[in-house]
């Protein structure tokens, strides 16, 4: 049993993020991301394409604050010290949650976006990615 740490969930965050990413430039349509629609929309104008890799920093960004959100979390609902296979699993809930809202709230609120069922499955994909590697190295304990 190990218990989660602020460093645990940031570390996790920014790894789950960067093997997040990894999956979605291998698997994803070549499009921009939604932060780098967020970043068009909101703070630059002008096309998405233009603000990918800004788009992809705000994504990093988010990826490790949703981390320490789940280390500084768990133990307010009473899961102070675990196992990695609990790890793994609560991991794998946040990805669900943390996919959720982006695609409810985002996606579809925020940026007015109404992807294709196909787009809805890898972005599903890519948040049950982050949230197992986020659970896998928060709950190993090693940070």
């Amino acid at each position: 049993m190990v218990e989660i740490t602020l460093i645990g969930g940031l570390v996790g965050g920014l790894i789950a993020t960067i093997v997040m990413t990894a999956f979605m430039m291998a698997l994803g349509d070549d499009s921009p991301p939604p932060t780098a629609v967020f970043w068009s929309k909101y703070i630059g104008g002008g096309d998405p394409d233009d603000y990918t890799m800004p788009g992809m920093l705000l994504h990093v960004f988010y990826g490790v604050v949703a981390g320490a959100v789940l280390a500084v979390g768990l133990p307010v609902v009473g899961f102070g010290d675990v196992g990695l296979t609990t790890a793994l699993g609560i991991g794998l809930a946040y990805g669900v949650v943390l996919f959720v809202g982006a695609a409810v709230f985002w996606m579809n609120v925020v940026l007015a976006l109404e992807p294709e069922r196909k787009q809805v499955g890898m972005f599903l994909l890519f948040h049950l990615v982050y949230g197992v590697v986020l659970g896998a190295v928060a709950g190993a304990g090693v940070v």
